[in-house]
């Protein structure tokens, strides 16, 4: 049946002024009508969606920094005397290059090379992290250490003077959390710098009371068990009760008194070297001094049995099927059942809490990795739509390169912001989708079946909310037909693409998609917020 809109708005119009009620009012009512069409699985659903968005580490953008790389100091010549030769400052224009190993201070002399960024200057770029949309700035070490990465610490309860003090992380995390984010630091666990005062007592006093918080014997290529066999890297006795305490388990203990200095979490490097009871203590411990608190390990092996030991991974395992699958090496319908299977056997909440990245400090950066314009932004759209919590690498939004250590930990280049490059317009539009999109920061995740795409849906308990992704990798336009897997999604109700422009409509369930080759679409329902006919009106 047709009927005439301007006959019955005609109809209507004087009922609505004797009653005294304005347009706007109806549009209110109409919204507020929302949440009485829930239906009982919405009923049975919400309070999980509400929890995931009272708990920040559920699906927050991180950004990580290297604090000597990312900012220039106010006053590089008043730093100097801190890097003492054979260590060298360099000016911020200077690009990293592979030296040589030096023998008598047993580290490669790119290890030693600087750029002079510290805690005070990286304060003065918040604006910068909080623009871009950043929820937690991530730290790589800042203790106490011989080189530049400080993956070697020396002291885990002092900063490195390079850097600033424990004042300066109180003052860094005060700002960030008067800005509503949060501060997370690299934690190196497993092993220090053989420059330690705890390591050259115990290897060079047979009485002292570290003697046991080390591996030291002659059964030791070294005289001691290095990671790796690095020089520069004695393993610690992590589960020596003594070094527990000091790590992580007494009040005062590294972990928790950081977190009570304001820091809000710990990223554990090679935390799979750790073991599984040692994070789980670990983790416990973080929680007691602050709950809340996010642990986060590195983890590269197949996620499952790590949680609940930590809170969430650095997810390699996703990395590594978006990189296959963007690469040809996957279809999309393989990698949404590996991407699956993952979600199952891990369980979703934990999947939310784990950080996904493309590149980081380890690895080439994006760039490098994928010079092909077309699979780089098919990896990033699955890195801001997919569960979990994106990982910006600092400079990876304005598409600085660099290939294997330490090409990739290049100063940061501001020149880029102040006159942004087509990577960072298009970073800054996929974090602008994801910060305005409540199902990719909490929804489910669902795999559409499909022969050729990779396609998913990330639904909450409101039809308003949910995202459906669908992917073309291939170099050939693809037709296919998916089933939407949602009862609410209306028949003929237009679906928007918020990258291309693209318009599609399900008929009965079914989605009819021709997807050009390389390309990405983050579909999301065209809901009708004016008086005019909406096909949502009664449903959540």
């Amino acid at each position: 049946m047709r009927i005439s809109l301007s006959n019955a708005l005609l109809t209507m119009i004087p009922i609505l002024v004797m009653a005294g009620t304005a347009m706007s009012d109806v549009q209110n009512q109409q919204s507020d009508s929302a949440a009485d069409n829930a239906n009982q699985y919405d009923r049975e659903r919400a309070p999980t969606y509400a929890a995931r968005e009272a708990d920040w580490r559920c699906g927050a953008i991180v950004y990580q920094v290297i604090v000597d790389r990312f900012a220039p100091p106010a006053d590089l010549d008043a730093k100097r005397h801190l890097y003492p030769s054979p260590k060298i400052l360099h000016a911020w224009d200077k690009k990293p290059q592979r030296g040589k190993y030096l023998a008598e201070v047993g580290v490669w002399s790119h290890e030693i090379d600087f750029w002079g960024g510290d805690l005070q200057s990286l304060r003065t770029k918040l604006d910068y992290a909080e623009q871009l949309g950043a929820d937690v700035l991530y730290l790589n070490p800042i203790h106490l250490a011989y080189t530049n990465h400080k993956y070697d610490a020396l002291d885990y309860f002092e900063v490195s003077p390079e850097y600033g003090t424990r004042a300066d992380v109180k003052a860094l995390a005060d700002d960030l959390h008067t800005r509503g984010m949060r501060l997370v630091l690299d934690g190196v666990f497993n092993h220090m710098g053989k420059r330690a005062a705890w390591f050259t007592d115990a290897l060079e006093n047979p009485d002292s009371p570290y003697r046991d918080w080390f591996f030291i014997g002659d059964e030791y290529k070294l005289g001691y068990r290095a990671w790796f066999n690095v020089e520069n890297l004695p393993e610690l006795r992590i589960d020596n009760p003594a070094v527990k305490a000091r790590i992580y388990d007494d009040p005062d203990s590294v972990v928790q008194g950081y977190l009570r200095d304001g820091v809000d979490g710990w990223r554990l490097d090679v935390a799979y070297d750790l073991g599984f009871n040692v994070l789980h203590e670990l983790t416990q411990a973080a929680h007691r001094a602050k709950p809340g608190s996010v642990v986060i390990g590195e983890i590269w092996n197949y996620p499952d049995e790590w949680f609940p030991s930590i809170d969430g991974i650095m997810n390699f395992h996703a990395r590594q099927i978006i990189l296959d699958l963007v690469a040809g090496k996957l279809s999309g319908a393989h990698a949404g059942r590996l991407l699956a299977r993952m979600v199952e056997d891990c369980g979703l909440d934990p999947i939310l809490r784990s950080w996904l990245m493309l590149d980081n400090h380890d690895t080439a950066r994006l760039k490098t990795m994928l010079p092909d314009q077309k699979q780089r932004r098919l990896a990033q759209v699955l890195q801001f739509t997919l569960p979990g919590c994106p990982n910006l690498y600092y400079g990876t939004e304005v598409g600085m390169t660099g290939k294997t250590d330490p090409e990739m930990r290049g100063p940061m280049r501001w020149e880029r912001v102040e006159k942004p490059t087509a990577e960072l317009k298009w970073t800054r539009q996929l974090l602008e989708i994801r910060k305005n999109n409540r199902a990719l920061r909490v929804g489910d995740f669902r795999v559409l079946d499909t022969e050729k795409l990779l396609a998913f849906q990330r639904r909450t308990d409101r039809i308003r909310d949910l995202i459906i992704v669908i992917v073309n990798p291939t170099d050939k336009a693809v037709r296919d037909s998916l089933s939407t897997r949602d009862a609410k999604l209306m028949n003929y109700a237009d679906l928007d693409d918020l990258l291309n422009k693209a318009t599609v409509q399900p008929a009965s369930g079914v989605l009819t998609v021709e997807v050009p080759p390389h390309t990405a679409w983050i579909l999301r329902p065209r809901i009708n917020e004016t008086t005019e006919y909406d096909p949502y009106k009664r449903v959540q």
